[in-house]
């Protein structure tokens, strides 16, 4: 059974491709609308997508903006998650844009999570896991990447030590971060 509240993707945005340039299309126009004179912004830091890949029933892909590094996830079908009152499709259609939504729970490779919801026209429901909300130390995008290595790698070592596994971790971890910037999947326009 499906939560009728929540909106899943136009159809359009079937293939990888067409889902990539829409989120790139809708955090460009966030931030000329939306957040243009936003102090806090890292203008430096371009929007773009790197290593979208399917886990489970959802697309996952990392997002880079001027304000933050985020993992967003979008469902194939519609989850067995409740829409929080105030968040569906005809309460968001028009209001501004929140970086964090309602906090949710959920499973994932039986591994249980935690995102924000979110909601865009052109997108549907999305969850949002954020990673960094502070750009402000970073010049480039090879820097905020070179960071988020360096916390998978330790992570990775603690858990090792620790003798544990996080399937999910290895997963993302493992197609998100050993690629380079010019690899396939890359939209920095």
């Amino acid at each position: 059974m499906s939560n009728a509240g929540w909106q899943g993707l136009p159809p359009e945005l079937t293939a990888d491709d067409d889902l990539e340039q829409a989120v790139l299309e809708v955090h460009k126009g966030i931030l000329r609308e939306q957040l243009a004179g936003d102090p806090m912004l890292k203008l430096t830091l371009p929007v773009m997508i790197r290593a979208l890949r399917r886990i489970d029933t959802w697309r996952v892909l990392l997002l880079l903006t001027p304000w933050m590094l985020a993992r967003l996830l979008f469902p194939d079908e519609p989850p067995e998650l409740e829409v929080p009152p105030g968040w569906s499709a005809r309460e968001r259609r028009n209001a501004p844009y929140l970086v964090l939504g309602p906090n949710l729970s959920f499973d994932l490779l039986t591994q249980p999570q935690q995102a924000h919801l979110n909601y865009h026209h052109r997108l549907g429901h999305y969850l949002l896991q954020p990673i960094c909300l502070d750009m402000s130390p970073y010049e480039t995008a090879d820097a905020v990447f070179t960071a988020w290595n360096q916390v998978i790698r330790t992570r990775d070592e603690n858990m090792m030590q620790a003798k544990r596994d996080c399937p999910l971790q290895k997963e993302i971890s493992r197609r998100e971060l050993l690629r380079r910037f010019t690899g396939p999947g890359d939209k920095t326009s």
